[in-house]
């Protein structure tokens, strides 16, 4: 049995992975078919399916869940404008940065072991036939 304590904010998520439809269920208040109608209307939402194509749902879904439940039922916006307001809202959350990539290491570059390579894939088959050579 799934041990849930209400927080000010809702039902605290137990920590888990995967979560199935019955606890996500219990977990939001709502219908296992209405969080499966949700999933065909909320396209940011899309738990995976195990091998017995049994909905398997991330923390992150569930918490969309409980957000997409307040908005529906709580603030009474419609499935389109939740819709709306949760994707507006994901696309204004500002992008984290990337810190600067070290310099790319000779081998990218072209350089093996830091000396510049004329040609290649001249090289490269010259070295396969030299251990081909060796292998004979």
């Amino acid at each position: 049995m799934l041990d849930v304590v209400l927080e000010n904010n809702g039902p605290q998520i137990p920590n888990k992975l995967y979560f199935r439809i019955g606890e996500v269920a219990r977990l939001t208040g709502v219908k296992p078919y209405v969080l499966r109608y949700w999933e065909t209307e909320f396209p940011m939402l899309h738990p995976k399916k195990s091998g017995t194509n049994h909905r398997l749902f991330r923390r992150k879904d569930v918490e969309l869940l409980l957000e997409i439940k307040t908005l529906l039922y709580e603030k009474r916006f419609t499935i389109e404008g939740a819709r709306n307001y949760i994707s507006s809202r994901a696309k204004a959350r500002p992008q984290r940065t990337v810190p600067a990539a070290d310099p790319p290491a000779p081998a990218a570059q072209g350089l093996l072991f830091g000396a510049p390579l004329a040609n290649p894939l001249a090289d490269i088959r010259r070295e396969l036939k030299e251990i081909l050579d060796l292998l004979k």
